[in-house]
């Protein structure tokens, strides 16, 4: 269908192959990529290994954006794994996937997105983080929290006015963003005061059972930051030719994001000691004050907090779409399943998201955020990839994604031992995450009912 042309459930299908990239783009490199390598080298201490993941990370994403590309060909619809589980397994699948992006996919990495745009503000403008109310610890925190929640809100408000107008605003950034990054890395690279001899420095890495659950868990964290290589899925209903532009879409976003984050990774070691990145949450600030002294560094602080709009941006267009699509088949609340008669967007939806996504950012902090979000955000795109086997076993869809079998061999075997090793190693924030989806299932149960009453 053509620009105008319906969707399902009252949606058009008014986007090309230029904004479904960007949208993939712009949903992978985010707060992950710009505030976890600080955190990954204090646990691993090998840079190499450190490297060695990111590149680990990006393989495996990819082998996710195949399967996904052959899915989204087959089931062109909004709603993303909640879709793809309930055609193809049984829609209480579906909705403990819906619940789990109500309540994880979407809303906390919005909020991780908000909080390291406030972590950045608050190396480039000090002073806004500092009026003499409190003591400066205490009041630095809870400004970082205020300025969070203003970023969930302002784009809370821009994208409950539609996706035509959200698209163009979400073009903009990635573009930005992306040209931000390659100019960071190349003129870092060429002339930065960085030293290779840091690849040689930190700790040796353990093979041991120890260095495996911290290397679950790193991959876990990277996995988070490559999350978004199935964006384009999510909005399905709103993709002119599907079969193609979807799958094309999510081979292309994710093969870009790989290479921006091999080349950042090497900038950020290039730059900074382990010792020096180790625990840093602002790691590309770090990097740019040692490549070309103080000044730049708050430049850069100003650019990245900005770029990060661009991934929390990309969220707040996606999950809404989630809950507009179980609204529609009756397993969430009617009132969200409603397009805004001027907008064409599910405006109730958006909102409601935003709001729980400024709950999240106020009440979590960053590391137990990432956990969570990690082994959640892992689940169920595992049983979704699964299920390109069924697609070809009941013949749906025109697109064949290359690498069949194993790009979804590659991406199972290797996600089931990175969620187990994970757990492992922070059974707190993942059991929160095992417990948020085993709700889902009273949830259903009683949705269902009322929806039985109702009928």
């Amino acid at each position: 269908m053509e620009k105008g042309a319906s969707g399902t459930g009252g949606l058009e299908r008014r986007l090309g192959l230029f904004p479904l990239t960007n949208i993939v783009v712009a949903n992978m490199v985010g707060a992950g990529i710009f505030t976890t390598s600080g955190l990954l080298i204090r646990d691993l201490g090998d840079p190499v290994i450190l490297l060695a993941l990111w590149i680990v990370g990006g393989i495996i994403a990819l082998c996710g954006a195949l399967a996904y590309g052959e899915l989204g060909s087959a089931i062109p619809r909004a709603g993303g794994e909640y879709a793809i589980l309930s055609e193809l397994y049984h829609p209480m699948l579906g909705f403990m996937s819906g619940w789990t992006s109500f309540f994880v996919g979407f809303s906390a990495p919005i909020a991780a997105s908000a909080i390291g745009f406030a972590e950045y503000l608050s190396r480039a403008f000090p002073v806004l983080f500092r009026i003499g109310l409190l003591p400066e610890g205490i009041e630095a925190a809870v400004l970082k929290k205020a300025w969070a929640c203003l970023a969930i809100l302002l784009f809370t408000l821009i994208h409950a006015r539609g996706i035509v107008f959200g698209a163009k605003v979400q073009n903009l950034l990635t573009v930005a963003k992306v040209a931000l990054i390659a100019a960071l890395v190349v003129g870092g690279l060429l002339a930065g005061r960085g030293d290779w001899v840091h690849f040689a420095q930190g700790t040796p890495f353990r093979f041991d059972f120890a260095g495996a659950k911290s290397a679950g868990l790193a991959l876990m964290w990277i996995m988070f930051a490559y999350s978004g290589w199935n964006a384009s899925a999510y909005i399905g209903s709103e993709v002119k030719n599907p079969s193609r532009n979807l799958p094309r879409s999510l081979l292309l976003g994710t093969g870009i994001v790989i290479l921006l984050y091999a080349g950042l990774n090497v900038l950020f070691l290039y730059a900074a000691s382990p010792a020096q990145m180790s625990g840093v949450v602002a790691v590309g600030a770090l990097a740019a004050g040692n490549l070309f002294g103080p000044s730049f560094e708050r430049l850069l602080s100003i650019l990245i907090s900005f770029a990060l709009f661009s991934s929390l941006s990309a969220f707040i267009i996606l999950g809404p779409r989630v809950y507009y699509s179980m609204a529609r088949d009756g397993c969430f609340f009617r009132s969200f399943g409603r397009v805004h008669p001027v907008f064409g967007a599910p405006s109730k939806a958006v909102v409601l998201q935003g709001a729980i996504s400024m709950v999240i950012a106020v009440s979590g902090s960053f590391d137990q955020i990432l956990t969570y979000l990690g082994f959640s955000l892992g689940l169920f795109p595992l049983l979704a990839v699964m299920g390109v086997f069924k697609i070809r076993k009941r013949r749906m869809g025109e697109f064949r994604m290359p690498g069949f079998p194993a790009a979804p061999l590659i991406y199972v075997l290797t996600g089931i031992p990175i969620l187990i090793l994970g757990f492992l190693h922070s059974p707190g924030p993942s059991g929160v995450a095992i417990l948020t989806v085993a709700a889902a299932v009273p949830a259903y149960a009683l949705i269902r009912r009322r929806e039985r009453r109702e009928s």
